[in-house]
């Protein structure tokens, strides 16, 4: 499938230096340093427009009296372990369901992805699951728990040591660069960027329903 239009924008050097770690502390002694604790785990989020599916009836029509059931993914839960050789990346996540028409029992089964992003624009890996929620007789909402997990290689996760350097060096008042932020530095930006990964997490929409959630 193909990210909305309106895909979700993430602060990627904002969430590797800060997002899963420690804001940097300033270390105030002989010089001035930035002292980073940096997490390789990754930021989970659901991109814009693939949060929630509608599903009509019949499925041609897109007008809001043919609503048949119209399902969302919330109360994502992001945990991760760094313990391993790899990272383990785990999200937790409810799909909520209500339907227009309650009579009758009713199983719905919905695809969901679980896409893993390195430098917030090359796709690594993406696996389909599915959930499936039961509706009682007269029943107008469900809800089912599910979950997805990825494993981050950590060699990849992490900054090369030079630039560790870079963003960790003490600089005197004075210097030429006591005033520059290292992430000014282009060399430094794009190798927070290309080790930050994301876990992207969001219905399985044909054309149609990622259309119809893009442009209503």
């Amino acid at each position: 499938m193909h990210f909305a239009a309106k895909a979700l924008t993430i602060g990627i050097v904002a969430a590797a230096l800060a997002g899963c770690s420690r804001e940097g502390e300033l270390d105030v002694g002989a010089g001035v340093g930035v002292n980073v604790t940096r997490s390789g785990c990754p930021t989970v989020a659901v991109p814009d427009g693939t949060g929630d599916v509608t599903i009509f009836n019949p499925a041609p029509s897109q007008d809001a009296n043919d609503i048949d059931l119209v399902a969302t993914i919330t109360n994502v839960r992001a945990t991760c372990n760094e313990s391993g050789d790899k990272i383990y990346a785990q999200a937790a996540f409810d799909v909520q369901a209500r339907r227009s028409n309650t009579q009758g029992s009713r199983t719905v089964t919905l695809p969901y992805f679980n896409t893993v992003v390195q430098g917030s624009s090359a796709v690594v890996a993406k696996r389909v699951g599915q959930v499936t929620l039961q509706f009682a007789d007269g029943q107008q909402r469900a809800s089912v728990p599910a979950q997805a997990a990825t494993y981050i290689d950590k060699a990849a996760a992490s900054l090369p040591a030079e630039i560790v350097q870079k963003i960790t060096k003490k600089r005197k008042p004075g210097d030429p660069d006591a005033a520059l932020d290292p992430m000014a530095d282009p060399e430094v930006r794009a190798a927070v960027v290309r080790s930050s990964f994301e876990m992207l997490l969001g219905f399985q929409l044909t054309e149609d329903q990622l259309r119809y959630n893009v442009t209503r």
